[in-house]
């Protein structure tokens, strides 16, 4: 499985967020709070729907530590932040380059690719991890847990420097 590279522009999100770690998943719990309100987010620019991961500068993806917390987003892009909903946060994403990954599958399996994206593929590429969020756009295709499903993954990197 290749990725497309890509350079992304800022993106504007309103979402809300909560702390968790990979021992303490509260996915679930967010998104719960997230998907009843999100209509009312009133400036939306598409209907897809961001999964946001914010780690820490020092957060070690070669040696990941199942308790190690991040904040964890669901969002939505927004054309500006001039009405944010009670409860819900803006966030700035900031620009740069990233991998794009195709997922098709379950949720339940989506482990299976993150450790094909950090255990393989970053190894094997010019690249490295950038200190940037990481994200997945939920569009029309995606179907949660069914085996259909589909959804971009976006992993931020950065050339390997060559000495």
């Amino acid at each position: 499985m290749h990725p497309n590279i890509e350079v992304l522009s800022d993106k504007k999100l309103i979402g809300k967020r909560i702390v968790m770690s990979l021992s303490k998943d509260r996915t679930g719990e967010l998104w719960k709070g997230f998907m009843p309100r999100r209509k009312e987010i009133r400036n939306n620019l598409t209907n897809e729907l961001i999964s946001m991961r914010v780690y820490d500068k020092s957060y070690d993806f070669n040696n990941i530590d199942l308790n190690t917390t991040f904040e964890k987003w669901a969002a939505i892009e927004v054309s500006d932040f001039t009405f944010v909903p009670e409860e819900m946060e803006p966030f700035l994403l900031p620009g740069g380059l990233y991998a794009v990954f195709l997922y098709k599958g379950a949720s339940s399996e989506g482990r299976k690719i993150f450790q094909f994206i950090f255990g393989s593929w970053l190894h094997d590429s010019d690249y490295l991890i950038d200190s940037r969020p990481h994200f997945e756009i939920l569009g029309n295709k995606y179907k949660n847990d069914d085996p259909d499903s589909e959804e971009e993954i976006w992993i931020p990197i950065k050339q390997k420097t060559i000495l």
